[in-house]
């Protein structure tokens, strides 16, 4: 008798974390760190990718609460300091990276 195949357990999802340099203030405790999660097509409806890219901050205040954990309302998107917003939109641009790219920077820049 031959064994089942067993499944492979489903791929984790890319996610960073950001430790913000300005803490969002939210009722019930501040955010201090946002973790983002690598957007599916679901969570880019409605958004042109090259508008990342571009770091334009309508998109990000639209995809940012679709990807963030704390779930982070627009409002609250609005609140990042500019370095912070910055800091946060490369590392949305940095889940579109192919891999080689990815090791190439972290050979370059450490990390």
């Amino acid at each position: 008798m031959t064994e089942a195949a067993v499944p492979a357990a489903p791929k984790q999802r890319e996610t960073v974390t950001v430790t913000l340099a300005e803490p969002i203030q939210r009722a019930g405790g501040d955010i201090t760190a946002i973790t983002l999660r690598k957007p599916r097509a679901g969570e880019l409806r409605g958004l042109k990718v090259e508008d990342l890219f571009a770091t334009d901050i309508n998109t990000l205040i639209a995809v940012l609460p679709r990807i963030t954990s704390p779930v982070m309302a627009a409002h609250e998107v609005e609140q990042l300091e500019a370095d912070d917003l910055l800091e946060v939109a490369g590392a949305v641009k940095g889940f579109f990276m192919p891999e080689a790219l990815k090791v190439a920077v972290k050979a370059q820049f450490g990390g």
